[in-house]
């Protein structure tokens, strides 16, 4: 099993930049595939990003690509979402999520959320 823990998120002028972090506990960590999903207030929760557990294999949808990017360090059990030139429509909690043997799309572990509020 593994946890789960986000950190990095506030509050933030459109157009400006953050960047999350997931702290994963666990000593199988590269074994996962990891990702970000976000949740707007009345909104179903989206996917964001997704990485393979070797880092060699990203997945991000049409709309965020060019804007977001996820990195891991395996070394250290972290996950990375740097997001760049964010708009309001961004406002979210973001969630880090894992996968057991997978590329990351489909979560099996989720963290508590992270809020981002990007003012216009």
């Amino acid at each position: 099993q593994v946890q789960l823990v986000e950190s990095g998120g506030g509050l933030v002028q459109a157009g400006g930049s953050l960047r999350l972090s997931c702290a994963a506990s666990g000593r199988t960590f590269s074994r996962y595939g990891m990702g970000w999903f976000r949740q707007a207030p009345g909104k179903e929760r989206e996917f964001v990003a997704a990485i393979s557990w070797s880092g060699g294999r990203t997945s991000y949808p049409d709309s965020l690509k060019g804007r977001f990017t996820i990195s891991r360090d395996n070394a250290k059990n972290m996950v990375y979402l740097q997001m760049n030139s964010l708009k309001p429509e961004d406002t979210a909690v973001y969630y880090c999520t894992a996968e057991i043997d997978g590329r990351g799309t489909r979560p099996n572990y989720w963290g508590q959320g992270t809020q981002v509020t990007v003012s216009s």
